[in-house]
């Protein structure tokens, strides 16, 4: 079903900053003046120097960020103090949900401690709602409700990807779908995120990228 294009024009000037995710709900649904004169009371925009942490592994992810603009990742860190780069955050037309939001899903809606920890590489300007916001609008807004289901299917389709491809490919077959389905992300992160994404050492990528 196509969505006509927001008419940005008839948007009041103290909603501006929330446009961006305007555009992007509006990509599934019409919204209407009150849904977004709603949503853009419940969130607020933030700017973060490159090299923030959004989220401390073992902390609550009270927040979920809408990424406008700048670069990010989250990733996990083992028991040997490894880290494994989760998920690329930026706001391209490339990307996806799993791009677009930066955040712990299991810690932002269950309330247990991060188990990723999220952290800025370059300045990132956001949109922030907290999970009182986001309660808050599904509560009180029905096409908000839907909108946030569709979304959490999404990200469980795209982290059941993500662990899948870890768990049951091997380096090589990772290295090949990582070029069918996101060959983007070589031109914006360098070789040791783009490895560690992967799970595999820096030297061992390059020689996959010989062997193939």
């Amino acid at each position: 079903m196509d969505h006509p294009t927001l008419d940005i024009s008839k948007i009041p000037a103290e909603q501006h900053f929330a446009i961006p995710f305007f555009e992007f709900v509006s990509k599934d649904f019409d919204l209407d003046a009150k849904t977004m004169t709603m949503i853009s009371k419940h969130c607020e925009l933030v700017t973060y120097e490159k090299g923030s942490r959004l989220l401390d592994a073992g902390s609550d992810c009270r927040y979920i960020h809408f990424i406008i603009s700048g670069e990010g990742i989250s990733y996990f860190t083992n028991h040997n103090g490894k880290t494994i780069t989760w998920f690329f955050h930026f706001n391209k037309p490339e990307g996806s949900v799993k791009n677009t939001f930066a955040v712990d899903y299991k810690s932002f809606l269950s309330g247990e401690p991060a188990t990723i920890s999220i952290e800025t590489l370059s300045e990132v300007t956001a949109i922030r709602f907290s999970r009182e916001h986001v309660r808050f609008l599904s509560d009180n807004s029905i096409l908000f409700e839907r909108w946030i289901r569709i979304i959490n299917e999404r990200a469980f389709i795209m982290i059941y990807d993500r662990v899948a491809t870890l768990l049951t490919l091997s380096a090589t077959e990772r290295y090949k779908k990582f070029l069918k389905d996101e060959p983007y992300l070589l031109n914006m992160f360098n070789n040791y995120y783009i490895a560690s994404y992967l799970d595999v050492a820096p030297q061992s990528l390059s020689r996959i990228r010989k062997n193939i």
